[in-house]
């Protein structure tokens, strides 16, 4: 009996005793951050895990503790391959963006958003990239400032009888529609309209080219965004076919013309060229493969994008060569990173245009020369 009565480290011993730790989990509202195309992020129900304090930092399974008969202590084993200790995982793992990590919560993590701390403590815990979040919410309010702007702008162009036209030209899967969504997002729709223009019908075919467009243009008062426009016969159609090489010479001559024409009538006109890498380009094909609510963009024009790299460069060579004027100018946006490049398209317009009551100081309106830059040939491209 008195070898019952001692132990190692002084401790109690447990004789006959075999305790087993276990961990209770208890299934409650999960939530996870997802992230929409447009770049907003939003929590989401799903299951979460809460676990036991003492278990929380180890998962050792299948210990067991025994206390021998003969008084010589406690023994301790650990079933191998076991144990997991997630503090200790590979520091060097690249932490997960927000956009796509699938993050389990408890009701202790959420109670901690509510703290500056705690939230900042949380997103690194749970291997969000913390510059991620801060860089989703400076967008997030400098988009919202810019859009006010554009209201502004919207109301100089209906008081004051203007016409505006932005061409969104660009490869494949560039962020041009992205873009426009942003753009119009507050605008009054009475005042502007977004023209996506089918292939031409048999009777536009038969048509003088820049037909179809003209009946387009802006009216007084309004603006009109084109998500792409009569470049199309530039790039798209001879790459793929659709035109003769006499419709195709005969376009690339008369462009200039009808543009002067639009300048001459006091028509203010923007041409934005979105450049994104070929490497880019596929991977946005692919995501957008992936997700059901954008499969819609794909075509076999789309499909045909990577094949055909080096003749669509050609063709945009030659179109930028060729239509670029002092009164009529190509904008290049580089647009690998989408959100940098739909803010400084805004920029560029609201910089561009002399419209009343223009913000000054207080926010930017110049855009960043390394992401907006001007047409000419030594620039540096990416596409």
């Amino acid at each position: 009996m008195a070898g019952d009565k001692k132990s190692d480290g002084g401790k109690k011993p447990l004789s006959g005793i075999t305790l087993i730790a276990t961990e209770n989990t208890e299934k409650n509202n999960r939530a996870t951050a997802k992230q929409n195309d447009s770049g907003d992020f939003q929590i989401a129900a799903e299951s979460l895990t809460d676990k036991n304090s003492h278990n929380e930092n180890s998962t050792a399974a299948g210990q067991t503790q025994a206390a021998g008969n003969n008084g010589k202590g406690a023994q301790q084993t650990i079933s191998p391959g076991l144990a997991v200790d997630t503090d200790k995982l590979d520091s060097k793992q690249k932490k997960k963006k927000i956009k796509r990590a699938t993050i389990p919560l408890s009701h202790d993590d959420l109670s901690r958003l509510n703290t500056n701390k705690g939230l900042i403590s949380l997103l690194r815990n749970r291997e969000i990239k913390l510059k991620d979040v801060l860089d989703e919410l400076k967008y997030e309010d400098e988009l919202v400032r810019l859009q006010i702007e554009l209201v502004k702008l919207q109301r100089w162009v209906a008081e004051n009888g203007k016409r505006i036209a932005i061409i969104f030209e660009g490869r494949d899967a560039a962020g041009k529609g992205g873009t426009i969504r942003r753009f119009t997002e507050h605008l009054n729709p009475r005042a502007m309209r977004v023209v996506a223009l089918p292939k031409p019908t048999d009777a536009e075919k038969g048509q003088w080219y820049f037909q179809r467009y003209s009946v387009q243009l802006p009216n007084p008062g309004e603006i009109v965004f084109f998500d792409r426009s009569w470049y199309n016969r530039a790039v798209v159609e001879p790459v793929n076919g659709f035109c003769s090489k006499a419709e195709y010479q005969r376009f690339m001559q008369q462009v200039p013309e009808f543009e002067h024409m639009l300048y001459e009538d006091g028509l203010i006109l923007i041409k934005f060229w979105f450049s994104i890498a070929k490497e880019e380009q596929a991977k946005r094909f692919e995501s957008r493969k992936q997700n059901p609510l954008k499969q819609w963009k794909l075509s076999p024009i789309d499909e045909q994008a990577q094949s055909k790299w080096e003749q669509y460069t050609h063709y945009k060579e030659e179109m930028f060569s060729k239509t670029h004027t002092s009164y009529s100018p190509w904008i290049l946006v580089k647009a690998n990173n989408k959100l940098r490049a739909r803010l400084e398209s805004i920029r560029y317009v609201l910089n561009h245009i002399p419209y009343d009551d223009k913000v000054e100081g207080k926010l930017r309106l110049c855009p960043d020369p390394n992401i907006i830059t001007r047409f000419h040939r030594n620039v540096i491209k990416i596409d």
